[in-house]
């Protein structure tokens, strides 16, 4: 506990806030263990406000896959997802059949996908009538599992795979399972144009119930005396597997994962804008932000690496 409070009063307080309003962010929360050490709002609105968490949504979409694979809705990670979708069984690439569950966790499917190139961050899928079909058409660049390439429709096809094997929307399976024990209080999850759950970006959530989630994660899935999600599934999804984008770090399986020598190994959910919930395990810490500097992502991440002197 000491050596987690004499990283976060790197910065006084009140120096913290005055970096935070500078760089025009909406809030911040830190807490240690389980207790609230710090609190930011922009304004009186931002502590209520549905924030558009943007990729942080791809974490919590790993997070209900590892429910369901614990609790049987999902066999095998290593199950080809041909066997979810019969129509890559007619594709001209045959290797699109060796595609499996882990490989879209990892984000190793092997398309051609340039949304952190070309597209700016904006998957086109989103230009399409039936976004789960744009994805599986999309021909291949590499061999599944050979590298990461950041791919939001990687996260949909997960979504999708997910309400065929529990027969619900990822909404209310995730109000089942996750939300509810969580006791979210707020929260909007956006479709595609066939009533799946956007399993990349869709989320729109209150900082606090984010950090909740956070939460569960840094106390290994435990919540409330509960189990919501195993510890094995989140040492599984966040070590570090493949680097591609020196800049964030590693990617584990739906969560980036980073490292220091003072601290050892984090781990975030990092969504366009600036939006981060962040995991430091040696120091018992949780912190998230939410913005909107779309012209700068990176930037509440550099405020945490300063503030805990990564």
């Amino acid at each position: 506990m000491k050596h987690a409070i004499h990283h976060l009063f790197k910065w006084d307080q009140d120096q913290l806030s005055e970096l935070l309003a500078k760089e025009k962010i909406h809030s911040c929360l830190i807490s240690i263990d389980k207790n609230i050490v710090y609190s930011f709002f922009k304004n009186k609105k931002m502590e209520k406000k549905q924030h558009k968490v943007n990729s942080c949504t791809k974490s919590i979409t790993s997070c209900l896959i590892g429910i369901a694979y614990e609790k049987g809705h999902i066999s095998e990670l290593t199950m080809p997802i041909v066997e979810y979708f019969p129509s890559l069984s007619k594709d001209p690439d045959g290797r699109k059949q060796l595609i499996t569950i882990d490989h879209l966790l990892t984000m190793t499917a092997g398309f051609d996908w340039p949304e952190l190139g070309e597209w700016n961050g904006w998957p086109h899928m989103i230009h399409s009538p039936h976004w789960v079909n744009y994805v599986l058409e999309r021909p291949l660049a590499m061999e599944p599992g050979l590298a990461i390439n950041y791919n939001s429709g990687c996260s949909q096809l997960l979504l999708a795979i997910l309400q065929k094997t529990t027969g619900q929307s990822a909404r209310d399976y995730a109000i089942q399972h996750l939300f509810s024990p969580l006791r979210f209080d707020d929260f909007t999850w956006h479709e595609d144009p066939q009533g799946v759950n956007i399993g990349g970006f869709g989320l729109h959530m209150t900082v606090q119930d984010l950090h909740k989630f956070g939460s569960l994660y840094l106390h290994k899935g435990k919540w409330a005396g509960k189990q919501l999600v195993s510890e094995e599934w989140i040492a599984r999804t966040t070590i570090p597997e493949h680097l591609t984008y020196d800049s964030f770090g590693h990617y584990g399986r739906h969560w980036w994962v980073s490292e220091a020598p003072s601290i050892g190994t984090y781990y975030f959910a990092m969504g366009m804008g600036g939006q981060y919930c962040c995991i430091i395990p040696a120091l018992d810490m949780n912190i998230t932000i939410t913005n909107d500097t779309y012209g700068d992502t990176m930037k509440p991440l550099e405020m945490i690496r300063s503030l805990l002197s990564v």
